[in-house]
């Protein structure tokens, strides 16, 4: 039986597998568009920090140039020079025409260029077909931000994409910020300023789809930003989330998310929001093949693997939904409701069949569905018939109308100790009913701290229950499908659950290689795959588990390291070549004397010799049988760099398909959690009378894994360690096969 070599995972293991090295790294990989010095990157090259643009003057500029205006009956910049006029009046900024033949736009002079502005102007709106030429100008006259309307860029293909890499250089020469190509006015929409409470800042690449969150504000919902990034030649998604995050009103950003310009500066803003507590809720588009086309050729981005994108989306806490109708109903409900008291969902319902059925559809949702006490159900009996069920979801058979007893039963509810939110569904509107109900929930809602929801079934929606009595309360989440409403709830529990106890990953993250490195680097063939024998190298040097085995050229050679070894042994052919050895016959296993391992070493010598397999020699390797075979690997994603992969492994792999992912760094929890993603995670905790496995020592593989790939992302296209077998609980884990391709 094989001894354990980890230890228990304390913060013991912790400092071990992110140990620091004395050595520098020789290069540094130029990986993200993020400005950084050498103290803010991690081992990898990486940015651990991203500014926060200054964007104040963008939003609330005191000076505004709007260049090619127009006034001119039929002229297609005419109503966008309206709209400006109009929103600059609004926000107080003096705005300047910009023509060189006419003399007045709306009744305002204009100045025949940019260069003879009166004033250095915060804000220069471009209505020209080619804003490249105006860049230089800006630049000249110092104007701090732009928005560039056209449209022909990278939306349009190979050729749209070269103009925008061109106006992104100009960009960046000219030293000022660029929203879009590809926008428009969203930004310079009329926002109500007479709502109140916490406001949802609205990030779109698609403008029209940012109409559903921005029509809030007609139920009562505060906006308080739109910010329409287009193409994203400059600014980006990711510096609006930064800067929206430190905004005090901001109190929830919801996102139409089409492709990310870049993985890790996405994924440092969405640190931001998540350590100031301020939720992200974003459509993210790509989940299939047709919707990242569709996406790629809308914006001209790179959609990314959808599955890394969701798993780094959830690494960092960005709530991903599906449909707009989901996004304005959980962005509005994540803004402006109060943190949690505690978990616990209970459904109050005027009919039990309603109760029921919305309870299922919540339960299987995972929201905890506590069953109330006997006292308090006991207490609910004074007020509703002993033959109703009140233990959750509590059936009033029908809510008092005439006296003072259905404030009673709502507030009793919500006293109980183990309701942090109460949930009730009125399928339609069944005055007088309805209504006191309604009016019931809003005063409790008024007088507690916890949240309540209702869910407005009715398709109309005119009724004044709804429209006067629970949209007129900001302490009333009101909400239009059992579904939505779900949604949004457990966006809710978990978004405040996941800020109570974020650490940053990067604050923990490595910045210089650990004594691993230089071992692991003398190993790297670039463009190459190593043998299995090598690829298991690369995991002693990181301190990976492998088994006992010997390398050998002869048959008599292989007799000898079977027994230093130990019988029963595996025989495999190694070579730079060989991924899937099993297909090809080059695996022997459960060999017991020399005469097997002789003619083992000749049949697979012979089968490499026929495959023109190009052998380094044959493995002779102790066999390791008693555990779960698990898959930890890196792949390579275009958008985030190396990921962390852990699954179900052995030769079903791929027909399982029982995986998780992660993009580096992250800590001990996030590896923990990919274990609990697993739809056989079962297995770790022992079936049918098997011992529990060694889940620690799992982890801890986990976590060295994404130590290589921090230190060898770069130069590492492909690692496969597969299988990993978890011995029983305290026996470690090891890597039997491993497979490693070089950049």
């Amino acid at each position: 039986m094989l001894g354990s070599t980890h230890g228990t995972l304390t913060s013991d293991l912790r400092a071990r597998v992110v140990a620091c090295g004395e050595h520098a790294r020789d290069a540094v990989h130029d990986t993200a568009s993020i400005t950084a010095t050498d103290g803010d990157m991690d081992v990898s090259g990486r940015p651990l920090h991203a500014p926060v643009p200054d964007l104040d003057r963008f939003f609330r500029p005191a000076s505004v140039a709007v260049v090619g205006a127009s006034d001119g009956d039929g002229r297609p910049n005419t109503g966008i020079t309206r709209q400006l006029v109009d929103w600059a009046e609004r926000v107080g900024a003096r705005l300047y025409p910009v023509h060189p033949t006419r003399e007045s736009v709306f009744g305002l002079r204009c100045v025949p260029s940019v260069g003879e502005l009166p004033e250095q102007v915060d804000l220069a709106v471009l209505l020209v077909g080619d804003p490249l030429p105006v860049i230089e100008e800006l630049a000249q006259a110092k104007v701090k931000f732009a928005v560039a309307f056209a449209s022909g860029y990278a939306e349009t293909g190979a050729a749209g994409a070269e103009a925008q890499t061109r106006l992104a250089a100009a960009v960046e020469r000219a030293g000022l910020r660029l929203l879009g190509p590809n926008t428009n006015l969203n930004a310079f929409e009329k926002f109500r300023d007479d709502l109140d409470g916490p406001a949802i800042a609205l990030i779109t690449q698609s403008g029209h789809q940012g109409r559903p969150v921005f029509t809030l504000q007609e139920l009562g919902v505060r906006l308080s930003h739109w910010a329409p990034t287009g193409n994203e030649a400059d600014l980006e998604t990711a510096d609006f989330i930064s800067y929206f995050a430190e905004r005090p009103e901001v109190g929830a950003i919801a996102c139409y998310v089409e492709g990310l310009k870049d993985g890790r500066s996405f994924l440092l803003a969405a640190d931001r929001a998540a350590r100031r507590g301020v939720p992200v809720v974003a459509v993210k588009v790509g989940r299939t093949e047709t919707g990242a086309r569709m996406a790629a050729s809308h914006t001209g981005k790179l959609t990314g693997a959808d599955q890394v994108v969701d798993a780094a989306m959830r690494q960092f806490g960005v709530i991903r939904v599906d449909g707009l109708d989901e996004l304005q109903d959980t962005s509005a409900l994540l803004a402006r409701a109060r943190r949690p008291v505690v978990d616990g969902v209970v459904v109050y319902s005027i009919s039990g069949g309603t109760g029921a059925h919305f309870s299922d559809l919540a339960t299987a949702a995972g929201l905890p569905m506590p069953q109330l006490s006997e006292a308090k159900q006991a207490e609910l009996h004074e007020w509703i018939p002993e033959y109703l069920s009140v233990a959750n979801p509590v059936d009033n058979g029908g809510h008092p109308v005439g006296d003072w007893r259905g404030r009673k039963i709502i507030d009793a509810i919500l006293e109980d100790p183990s309701v942090g939110v109460l949930i009730c569904p009125i399928t339609g509107p069944f005055p007088p009913m309805s209504d006191k109900l309604a009016q019931d929930l809003v005063d409790a809602a008024e007088a507690t701290d916890k949240l309540v929801c209702v869910v407005w079934g009715s398709p109309v929606g005119t009724e004044a229950a709804y429209r006067e009595t629970l949209l007129g309360s900001s302490r009333v989440a009101t909400f239009r499908t059992f579904g939505n409403c779900i949604t949004a709830v457990r966006a809710y529990l978990d978004h405040h659950r996941f800020t109570v106890g974020y650490r940053s990953p990067f604050d923990d993250a490595p910045r210089t290689p650990s004594p691993s490195f230089r071992k692991a680097q003398a190993l790297m063939r670039p463009g190459k795959q190593l043998s299995e024998h090598a690829a298991k190298q690369l995991l002693r040097a990181y301190g990976i588990r492998v088994p006992r085995e010997q390398l050998v050229t002869s048959a008599a050679a292989a007799v000898r390291a079977a027994g230093l070894v130990g019988y029963p042994v595996v025989m495999k052919a190694s070579g730079t070549q060989l991924a899937h050895k099993t297909e090809l016959g080059l695996v022997k296993i459960g060999l017991t004397s020399a005469s097997q391992v002789r003619d083992a070493y000749r049949e697979l010598t012979d089968i490499a010799r026929y495959e023109e397999a190009d052998l380094d020699g044959i493995l002779v390797c102790q066999m390791v049988e008693r555990g779960v075979e698990m898959v930890v690997g890196v792949t390579q994603d275009a958008l985030f760099g190396p990921t962390v992969t852990v699954g179900l492994g052995g030769v079903l792999v791929e027909v399982l398909q029982d995986a998780a992912v992660r993009v580096p760094p992250f800590g001990e929890d996030q590896a923990r959690a990919m274990l609990g993603e697993l739809r056989g995670r079962a297995l770790l905790d022992g079936v049918r009378g098997g011992p529990p496995v060694d889940v620690d020592a799992l982890v801890e593989v986990v976590l060295r894994v994404q130590r290589m790939a921090l230190e060898l992302g770069d130069e590492l296209s492909e690692l496969d360690i597969n299988p990993l077998m978890v011995l029983p609980r305290g026996q470690g884990a090891v890597a039997l096969d491993a497979l490693a391709v070089c950049r």
